[in-house]
């Protein structure tokens, strides 16, 4: 009922506009030259503009996000998964494919009808030219697009061929009469010029169809050309009613499509002036279609469905657009009683299909993109998120073994002191030890000095070559029996203790060690220690010098060493002293005669003695002293004896006296030497044992210093991912909420242009 007291409304404003006007050109002038037909058009390609801006904006963050996901894999961190640089290689092909759509996308009017009910002369019409061909009969035998281009002449686009055709070339080529005819389900794309029509700038595409019941292949129809459609629009012949061909038609469009949008225009209503009952052929063409749209189909409500059909004339319609963009009058032979009314009812068509192709290419074009999109903005944001909440995770965990690495550091570099310096005092208790017990040991051998030179059996000559032989052979001897019996005496007890101090260290730097090192620590190569004991007595006893001579007992020399010593009776027989180691007193009164005589003698014999040879004539002396005291006889005795002991003596010293002789004197002398080099050869062997626990330690050490070199080094390792870590759970934030914004855009489309109605 609104659409009837709606077109009453405006058939009164006809009557007012006819008695003011006679022929309707300059109605057409303010209704329907088409000049203010993009209103709603302008809506579709304000949205067309603004889901393409979103879908670059989606391409360059999907490029972005692609890099970084690249990088992040790139650089060796596990947050994502490898096949999620495949995921966004897939995002950018379905975004590439989408925008590729989009700015292929359009607003598609579908005409179909039965033949001859005028479809064509409807689009030539609403384009207000004479395109496409038209006429009585079947005249259009194929499809035909109407699309607008930019460039200033109209061209023909066959499917056989990218070469342009003529406009002119169409009725040869679409025409059912024409010689040359193409296949029914063929395509005729027509570019005409956006300046001769504003529809077709709006991104307003037509398709004209051949009769729907020409040919039963309908379903190959709807699924080549239908699908895409926004509108479809069924023109009808007002002197039959709805047809039961049209009907199956678009209950075949209705099952492929959810609820199409479908207009009827009952063409050809100029005919309704020659008949009377007008009202109720209309009432009843109404009353079918509404019932073909309500109850059949069921894609409209009533009161939609009233303002679906409309009764007009293309033919009419056609005719004064014509003329009135030309400038001239309409001739009053071609309109028919009341055409005012009918190019009203083509204007409201015009203005009712704008409306509903705009919201329906809108929503049929774009709704689906912008899903895609959402849905694909949200993948890509919980990529973003899991790359944001795995790089914290692990960024925090990389913190806590970074801590975990400083405190070992700290631990370990403290210990070490400590340890260095309980080391220094069981080294410095280890080399005092062994200083003492080398010390000792070593005087005890020089005490048995003398049973080791008597173990020595070489043959002994006095010659001197034979001799310096000897006493090479016997410096070595003695070197290495010395070195043996300090070997035994004090190798084994001080590689003893050596092996104990050094299980020591070696327990208490694996007390301090990281597990991984503690391995290197039995890795490390024992080598066996012993001490050298380097005596080197031929060195040492270089200057020493025999003295085998044969030297009688009791001589004077010997005598005089024996009571004097060998200082005294050397100053003696010198003179650089009394002959009795003391000055020569003056002689006392309480002495007898006979002995101050005698001392008389004595000390002029010891002033001669000192003169002459000393020991022939103390033995002068000593005779005479003797003679006088005791008598001829007794001297003789005294003599016999004394030459026979000299006798003896002198038989008596053979090679072994003299060897004998030798070794004591060599012991002597050795000895002598020897104890000069204790304190230097404990000293050589602490030294040694010193170095030796020093080097063990140093080694240990190393692997300390290994240690904290790795954890300096996996400290800096840290650092610079725990950097980078931040660096990438920066930028996933970041490209994160860039999905937001992306997410907010496409609501923002989706509430502006899905969801809006316009009014």
């Amino acid at each position: 009922m609104s659409g009837l007291l709606h077109r009453a409304s405006e058939m009164e404003e006809l009557d007012r506009y006819q008695r003011g006007q006679g022929d309707g050109t300059s109605m057409e002038r303010n209704m329907g030259n088409g000049h203010n037909q993009g209103s709603h058009l302008q809506f579709f390609g304000q949205a067309k503009k603004r889901i393409n801006d979103i879908f670059t904006e989606m391409t360059e963050y999907i490029e972005e996000t692609g890099a970084f996901v690249t990088e992040t894999n790139a650089n060796g961190h596990s947050i994502l998964e490898k096949e999620t640089q495949d995921t966004m290689a897939g995002f950018k092909e379905k975004v590439h494919g989408i925008k590729e759509v989009l700015a292929r996308d359009h607003m598609k009017v579908a005409f179909f009808g039965r033949t001859s009910n005028g479809k064509s002369t409807v689009i030539n019409a609403m384009l207000r030219d004479k395109i496409l061909p038209s006429g009585i009969g079947h005249t259009t035998h194929c499809f035909i697009q109407v699309e607008g281009t930019d460039k200033a002449d109209g061209i023909l686009l066959t499917e056989e061929s990218d070469q342009p055709k003529s406009i002119s070339s169409i009725r040869q080529l679409a025409h059912n009469l024409s010689a040359v005819k193409l296949k029914e389900n063929t395509l005729l794309r027509i570019l005409w010029p956006n300046s001769k029509c504003q529809v077709l700038k709006e991104d307003v595409v037509f398709v004209d169809s051949p009769g729907i019941d020409v040919t039963p292949d309908i379903d190959t129809w709807i699924d080549k050309f239908c699908l895409d459609a926004d509108v479809f629009v069924l023109v009808a012949n007002a002197e039959s009613t709805l047809m039961q061909t049209e009907k199956n038609f678009f209950h075949k469009v209705s099952a492929r499509l959810s609820k199409p949008n479908i207009f009827v225009l009952q063409n050809r209503w100029d005919v309704s002036a020659m008949e009377e009952d007008v009202e109720e052929v209309r009432k009843q063409h109404m009353s079918r279609n509404i019932e073909f749209f309500v109850d059949e189909l069921k894609v409209l409500d009533r009161k939609e469905a009233e303002n679906r059909v409309y009764f007009v004339s293309a033919r009419e319609t056609l005719a004064c657009r014509l003329h009135q963009d030309k400038g001239t009058p309409t001739p009053t032979g071609i309109l028919q009683e009341g055409f005012q009314i009918r190019m009203f009812e083509f204007a409201n068509f015009e203005r009712e299909f704008q409306q509903c192709i705009s919201k329906s290419a809108v929503k049929t074009k774009f709704e689906q993109h912008a899903d895609r999109g959402k849905s694909i903005i949200s993948d890509i944001r919980q990529i973003m998120e899991e790359a944001y909440s795995k790089s914290i995770e692990i960024k925090d965990n990389q913190l806590l073994t970074r801590g975990e690495n400083a405190d070992r550091l700290d631990f370990l570099s403290k210990q070490l002191c400590l340890l260095t310096s309980e080391v220094k005092d069981k080294i410095k208790s280890m080399v005092e030890e062994v200083e003492r017990k080398v010390s000792s040991a070593l005087n005890d051998e020089i005490r048995r000095l003398s049973l080791l030179v008597e173990e020595f059996d070489r043959p002994f000559h006095h010659d001197p070559m034979m001799l310096a032989i000897y006493k090479k052979d016997l410096h070595r001897f003695v070197e290495a029996t010395l070195c043996r019996n300090m070997a035994c005496r004090c190798t084994s007890a001080i590689g003893r203790r050596l092996d104990v101090v050094q299980s020591f260290l070696e327990d208490r730097l694996l007390s301090i060690l990281p597990e991984e090192r503690k391995q290197q620590i039995f890795n490390v190569p024992k080598r066996d220690f012993e001490i050298a004991y380097r005596l080197d007595c031929r060195n040492l006893c270089a200057d020493f010098q025999e003295d085998i001579h044969f030297k009688f007992s009791l001589g004077p020399t010997a005598l005089m060493q024996r009571f004097l010593g060998a200082k005294g009776a050397r100053a003696a027989l010198f003179g650089t002293a009394g002959a009795l180691g003391q000055p020569i007193a003056p002689p006392s009164e309480s002495h007898s005669p006979l002995s101050q005589q005698d001392e008389i003698v004595a000390s002029l014999l010891s002033t001669f003695v000192s003169l002459s040879s000393r020991s022939t004539l103390g033995v002068v002396v000593i005779a005479g002293v003797g003679i006088k005291a005791a008598g001829w006889k007794v001297i003789g005795v005294t003599a016999a004896l004394y030459g026979l002991l000299y006798l003896y003596e002198r038989l008596t010293w053979t090679t072994k006296a003299r060897e004998r002789a030798f070794k004591q004197q060599y012991v002597e002398y050795a000895s002598s030497k020897l104890r000069l080099i204790v304190d230097l050869t404990s000293s050589n062997c602490s030294h040694q044992v010193q170095q030796e626990l020093s080097s063990t330690f140093a080694q240990l050490c190393h692997q300390a210093d290994v240690s904290k070199e790795q954890l300096k080094e996996e400290i800096k390792e840290l650092d610079n991912a725990i950097t980078k870590l931040k660096d990438v759970s920066a930028k996933a934030k970041t490209l994160r909420n860039k999905a937001d914004w992306l997410d907010t855009e496409l609501n923002s489309f989706v509430s502006k242009f899905l969801k809006q109605t316009l009014l």
